[in-house]
């Protein structure tokens, strides 16, 4: 499908965030084109753990979660180095489904609400003037086409091209205690109850396994750059020496099948403060700002700033209000939703960059139990 006249809505990146957006916008009439560099269904690197707060919003989407027979999560299992623990009830809890699975069921909605999905598409380059205009290529065809739209959102995840050709000043800055982290999951057959999540962590890093769709488990961990250095840049070599030395993650990797040839990784994860507002394209999803993964709640905040963005979109294309007042609402209700909740996550971050610290952090736990329903009150929403 091609149009002469610009498209109301271009998106960069068909992520959770992305496609979601899309399919709001497609379900008001608007003329959408959204950008993706795969081909669905694909894997990514991701906890897979979605918060109850997404429930009804998915479903709303037209995804049948319902009937879906995913599992429901309303325990959190949170081990320190030593292998001390302390399990908690999740007041919301939440339910487990992979990226792959979720992305493709999402893009197929995309297509029959009439978003025009380019996929093995990489977009190149962005300019603004009286209109956007978009540059990008395909599988195909290396040869940079251009589409014309009156709005722009990038939802391209963690890091891209783009934000290296944009200059964005979080790849700029330098502080190991927020950025240049490694994440590498796996899927697995493993011995684990089907309602809990557990969060294991080790020197300078920590270890999410959970329960997704048809009885298989996702196990997905974050680290420093810096670890996988001293590992002779060898995941298994690392997990040997600095992982396993947590006695309950070592007990899950040896029982478990694992059910890819070899993991899914990234690179230079930053979970430094990012604009929201570059170049008049609103960022949504991971490109506004990461909460980090101990939170378990990245997936919900990526679905809820679309639909932040839908509305905010939504008015300016109705002439209700000009781009710049958008542009500022925009901002406004995303921080006025997240800043507070990334804030915490990390000032969490930052206690589990020790051994000693995490250690007596989760001893702290159990003698206070209390303490952990404020923090994950604050590091989770409300239904949206």
């Amino acid at each position: 499908m091609k149009i002469d006249k610009p498209y109301d809505v271009a998106i960069i990146g068909g992520g959770l965030a992305g496609l979601a957006l899309s399919i709001q916008l497609a379900k008001k009439n608007y003329s959408v084109v959204l950008f993706e560099r795969e081909k669905y269904p694909f894997h990514k690197v991701c906890g897979e753990y979605v918060s109850m707060e997404s429930w009804n919003f998915l479903e709303g989407l037209g995804l049948p979660l319902s009937s879906m027979n995913l599992p429901a999560i309303d325990t959190l299992n949170l081990t320190a180095p030593n292998g001390k623990s302390f399990t908690a009830r999740l007041p919301l809890g939440g339910f487990g489904i992979s990226r792959y699975t979720i992305d493709s069921l999402l893009s197929n909605i995309a297509k029959e609400s009439g978003v025009h999905l380019l996929e093995e598409s990489k977009v190149e380059n962005v300019s603004f003037g009286q209109n956007f205009s978009v540059g990008y290529s395909t599988h195909d065809n290396r040869e940079v086409q251009q589409i014309e739209s009156l709005a722009c959102c990038s939802a391209f995840g963690k890091r891209s091209n783009l934000d290296v050709k944009w200059k964005r000043s979080f790849i700029s800055k330098n502080n190991p205690r927020i950025n240049n982290y490694v994440a590498v999951k796996y899927h697995v057959r493993a011995m684990w109850p089907a309602n809990v999540i557990g969060l294991h962590n080790f020197k300078n890093g920590y270890c999410g396994i959970s329960q997704i769709e048809d009885g298989k488990y996702c196990i997905c961990y974050l680290t420093t750059a810096k670890n996988l250095k001293q590992s002779a840049n060898s995941i298994e070599r690392m997990q040997d020496e600095i992982l396993f030395k947590n006695p309950v993650l070592r007990q899950i990797f040896s029982s478990s099948e694992f059910l890819f040839e070899s993991p899914l990784t990234i690179s230079q994860v930053s979970f430094s403060k990012k604009t929201l507002v570059e170049n008049n394209i609103l960022m949504i999803g991971d490109a506004a700002g990461m909460i980090t993964p101990l939170c378990g709640n990245g997936m919900s905040m990526a679905l809820h700033s679309s639909k932040l963005a839908a509305h905010c979109i939504d008015l300016f294309l109705k002439n209700t209000i000009n781009r710049e007042q958008m542009e500022l609402e925009y901002e406004r209700q995303w921080q006025q939703q997240f800043s507070k909740r990334i804030l915490m996550g990390r000032g969490l971050q930052s206690l589990f960059g020790s051994e000693l610290v995490s250690n007596v952090f989760v001893s702290g736990l159990n003698l206070f139990p209390f303490l952990a329903k404020g923090i994950i009150s604050k590091t989770h929403g409300k239904p949206f």
